[in-house]
């Protein structure tokens, strides 16, 4: 294998929280691995939307994405993604445009039509503000695309007059679009608008093949992207050994069997509390080979080839990795190192 067959690498953060953890640690755990991504060359820093879920803190994907835009010099940051039936297209587009005025050539905003949450947050995220109508998601995708272009955008009106509105006032450069999804609708949307696409195979590798098929089929050149431009998502545990990388695993397949089954979320647990639970509790069971058979658990020569082999066979040249190695009892509550060895391990 060489290193120019092996894809370029990128990741995403869901800014996890563990026992024990405050929001305030996590998320300076998460800047300090956006930084080590930096120095080793990954490709782009994401952060996702997610709302009320007692492990996860990224909330608030253009607050996360400003913190990382001032600590790194190089790497792409943006939204994996800002999930758009939440927010005013408006704010999302303000939100970017200052971001891109922050790190100019750097920003990357991916756009969901999920919730990203339960029906109480999405009624309560509707009560603080005009959120976007999930049916107009198209034309939403269409406003905020002409609101950060340097024309800017134009409202008419009923009675024939027109106002024209921008999301910043003198953009030199946009931020790139993508749109993000795990089924055919927004590959197909994404197709017909001539944007770059993204399936989300790290929480649902189901219809990964045909999404991209529908993409590459329908895609439409447009005036940014004149070809179709995808990678793909995927969770990577990588550690010294393969018995490391099974235990560094474990708490978060136990999360994800929790989410699955529709048991109340914790916080994610340390390898020790995992690893205890386990002998009488098969909570992880059920998916524990499925996830297996899915994320790219090893060391970092078995997980690189693995990864080379993935891209391959779809077809694309880069690979966001969702690094879900979990910590140990004792670990400085403001440090990641498990999930920094593993992008160290693939980049090497």
């Amino acid at each position: 294998m060489t290193d120019a067959a092996r894809p370029a690498l990128s990741v995403l953060d869901l800014v996890p929280v563990r026992t024990g953890q405050t929001s305030a640690q996590a998320i300076a755990a998460s800047l300090t691995v956006a930084q080590r991504a930096d120095e080793l060359g990954y490709r782009r820093y994401w952060f996702a939307e997610h709302h009320n879920m007692p492990a996860v803190a990224s909330t608030t994907p253009p607050v996360l994405i400003a913190a990382a835009a001032s600590r790194t010099s190089r790497i792409r940051v943006g939204s994996g993604g800002v999930m758009l039936p939440n927010h005013s297209p408006l704010v999302v587009a303000e939100q970017f445009a200052a971001l891109e005025a922050i790190a100019p050539g750097r920003v990357d905003l991916g756009i969901g039509r999920a919730p990203g949450s339960d029906p109480v947050i999405t009624q309560l995220l509707r009560q603080s503000g005009t959120t976007s109508d999930v049916d107009r998601f198209p034309d939403n995708i269409r406003d905020i695309l002409a609101l950060v272009s340097g024309d800017g955008a134009t409202v008419r009106f009923t009675s024939g007059g027109t106002y024209d509105v921008h999301a910043t006032p003198a953009a030199t450069s946009i931020p790139d679009v993508w749109l993000l999804g795990s089924s055919d609708y927004s590959a197909q949307l994404a197709a017909a608008l001539g944007l770059p696409y993204v399936f989300a195979n790290h929480f649902s590798g189901d219809g990964l093949d045909r999404a991209v098929g529908l993409y590459r089929d329908q895609f439409r050149p447009s005036e940014t992207l004149d070809a179709p431009r995808t990678f793909l998502t995927a969770n990577a545990v990588v550690a010294d050994s393969d018995a490391e990388a099974e235990a560094l695993m474990l708490p978060q397949a136990r999360m994800m069997a929790r989410l699955r089954g529709g048991r109340p979320l914790v916080a994610l647990e340390t390898v020790e509390e995992a690893a205890a639970a386990e002998a009488d509790d098969k909570l992880a069971a059920p998916v524990l080979d499925a996830l297996r058979s899915r994320w790219f658990v090893g060391t970092g020569p078995a997980a690189q080839a693995a990864l080379t082999a993935f891209a391959a066979a779809h077809g694309v040249d880069e690979v966001m990795i969702s690094p879900v190695a979990a910590a140990y009892d004792g670990e400085q509550p403001d440090a990641a190192p498990s999930r920094i060895r593993t992008l160290e391990l693939l980049a090497a």
